[in-house]
């Protein structure tokens, strides 16, 4: 079992500003690498961020919404099988988007903070071996 490195929301924000957003590209692409690894065998995948990222050019960003409340629904719907309790979903990241970027754009940090925040803490059960591989 490959363990699966602990993010951390600030030194995203930090290394995204610095490389004018390549880190972010990379950062979302490992992402759901590891969303794949950690939620193996719940009948989805996510998709490629290269993808996304390409698909949301193509309908300008609105894919990018739909991904990222992808994201935040297959968080919670696997944190039963790790024996977590997340209040967060699809719909929270989802409104953090939206209506946040009236402030400015900040909800957007608060979307991605939640989505870190939640995988790192499957991440770490993933990798401790808390919980099932498999439904």
């Amino acid at each position: 079992m490959a363990r699966i490195e602990e993010r951390n929301f600030w030194m995203y924000l930090l290394l995204s500003i610095v490389t004018c957003g390549i880190y972010s590209i990379w950062f979302w692409y490992k992402y759901s690498e590891d969303m794949n690894i950690v939620c193996n065998g719940d009948g989805k995948t996510t998709q490629n961020y290269i993808i996304v990222l390409l698909l949301s050019i193509v309908t300008c960003g609105i894919y990018q919404f739909f991904w990222f409340y992808g994201l935040g629904n297959r968080l919670q719907e696997n944190s039963g099988r790790y024996g977590v309790a997340m209040s967060e979903n699809g719909s929270t990241v989802l409104m953090w988007m939206i209506f946040g970027s009236l402030l400015c754009g900040i909800g957007t940090f608060f979307a991605f903070h939640i989505l870190i925040k939640n995988m790192n803490i499957l991440a770490a059960r993933y990798s401790d071996g808390s919980g099932s591989s498999q439904y």
